[in-house]
This record gives structure tokens, C-alpha cells and sequence, in this order.
């Protein structure tokens, strides 16, 4: 079971949505809800990861809303610093902007723009020596799950990264989210009892690679929406989810917010 002390996280994943004015009013109706019934901080983290070129004008459109709302980058380069690198975005760059927490390992970023595991490593190093928070995403494919090594799969893309993470960074610079590849906006979604198995598997994992195992937050995503946040947020070793289409609608989102903030373990 996952340590009493983890305060959730429901973190919302735009993807390459939406246009400008879509995504001022998506603001402006999430900081109406937060007003009209605020989620307290300590019971629930809350984040968005809007497009690179928002990041800042998001982040200003929050700087007034009734609680904390954190702004999460959705990919950071594998080349720290500056220098002549057309089109990429550093750790130190995002630093600079006042942009904390990144998103490293999401499936897409994987399967489509091949971020191996050499990728991986230098983007998640170069994230944390710049004093990012990394969101490390990991999942297995649908194959892989039919094949019986879903948990081999997943607790190998921990390892794969663990050698560029020391201790004190596990401890205040790492969450980890749990995303079957099979339920990424496909409306399919791992069964609690399966997500829970498949956390509780991870916690294990992680105890063993560092003493902040038991405290380290793991996100569910994969299809998170209203409807099954509840039975979600239940789980003892599911802190938090990754929500991808839901984030997009203000209304849902909050209520996946609210569902998490009331379980706070």
C-alpha cells in the first residue's frame, strides 16, 4: 500500500490541443469550478500540460485562480542548456520560464518520435539537474499484456531510467505514471483491480531501487474520466491520475479532481 502521506495528483494532458481561444475559455471555466467549490492543496495536486508554445500564457492565465494550478511541459529535449538546436526546448530553457514539472516517457513520445531509452535517460537527467519535477510515463502494449509480461515490460522502463536518478531526486523530483498503451484514448480502461495490481507491482519495484519508494506518487492513465474516477481513486496504490481527452472539458476534469481529492490516502 502506498504511503498515507501522498497527496494526489491529477494532472491534465493536452496533447497537441487546443486552439488559443479554446484553451483561454477551458482556463477560465476550470478557475470558475475552482471558485465556486475550491480543492483544497493538501488534498489534491493539480496540473495542466498545455501545448509548448502556451506554457507561459497558460501558466499567467492560472496565476489567479482560487488554489494552485501547476503547469507540466510535455516533453523536454535530450540537449541541456543552449546552443544551436533548432526547435528544441532545454530543461534549463523551461527552468528559466518558471515552468517545474515535464513529462518524459509518454507512450507517443515513444512509438512516434522514437524516444529510446538512451532519449529517455538524457532527457530525465537533464530534466532533473535543471531542478524539474519529472512525470516518467510507463505502460505496456496490448500484446505484451496478452503475452503474460506486462510487469516485466513496465518495471524494465523504470530500471531502464533508474541509473540517472540518485537518491534524493527519487525522493523529491519523481512521480511515475502508469499508462496501458492499449487504454490511451482509445476508451478502453484497465479495471481498477488490474490498475491496483499493476501499481502495487510498480511500488514494489520502486522499494527496491530506492528508499522513497513507499512515498513516491504513481499516477493511473488511460481512458481516466468521471465515470471511473471514483473506483479509480479508491485503489490504495493509485495516487493521482494522467488525463488525457477528460482534461479538455473543464467540468470533467474537476470531477476527476474532486473524486481524487475525496480519497486522499
Amino acid at each position: 500500500m502506498s504511503g498515507s502521506t501522498i497527496i494526489p495528483w491529477v494532472v491534465g494532458n493536452w496533447k497537441m490541443n487546443p486552439m488559443q481561444s479554446e484553451a483561454k475559455q477551458l482556463v477560465q471555466q476550470f478557475k470558475q469550478l475552482l471558485a465556486q467549490n475550491e480543492i483544497h492543496p493538501a488534498q489534491c495536486h493539480l496540473a495542466v500540460a498545455p501545448i509548448a508554445i502556451a506554457l507561459t500564457h497558460i501558466q499567467a492565465e492560472l496565476q489567479d485562480a482560487a488554489r494552485p494550478v501547476h503547469v507540466v511541459a510535455q516533453d523536454v529535449s535530450r540537449v541541456a542548456g543552449t546552443g544551436a538546436y533548432t526547435g528544441e526546448v532545454s530543461a534549463e530553457l523551461l527552468k528559466d520560464s518558471a515552468i517545474d514539472y515535464v513529462l518524459v516517457g509518454h507512450s507517443e513520445r515513444r512509438e512516434l518520435f522514437a524516444d529510446d531509452v538512451s532519449v529517455l535517460q538524457a532527457k530525465i537527467k537533464n530534466a532533473l539537474t535543471a531542478g524539474l519535477t519529472v512525470i516518467y510515463c510507463v505502460g505496456e502494449s496490448l500484446e505484451q499484456r496478452e503475452q503474460g509480461i506486462a510487469d516485466q515490460v513496465v518495471l524494465q522502463q523504470i530500471c531502464d531510467v533508474a541509473v540517472v536518478v540518485n537518491a534524493e531526486q527519487w525522493q523529491k523530483q519523481m512521480i511515475i505514471a502508469y499508462e496501458p498503451i492499449w487504454a490511451i484514448g482509445t476508451g478502453k480502461t484497465a479495471s481498477p483491480q488490474d490498475a491496483q495490481a499493476m501499481h502495487a507491482r510498480i511500488r514494489e519495484g520502486l522499494k527496491q531501487i530506492t528508499p522513497a519508494g513507499a512515498e513516491i506518487a504513481i499516477l493511473y492513465g488511460g481512458s481516466v474520466k468521471p465515470e471511473n474516477a471514483v473506483e479509480l481513486a479508491a485503489c490504495p496504490d493509485i495516487n493521482g491520475a494522467l488525463v488525457g481527452g477528460a482534461s479538455l472539458n473543464a467540468a470533467s476534469f474537476y470531477q476527476i479532481a474532486r473524486a481524487f481529492a475525496a480519497e486522499t490516502k
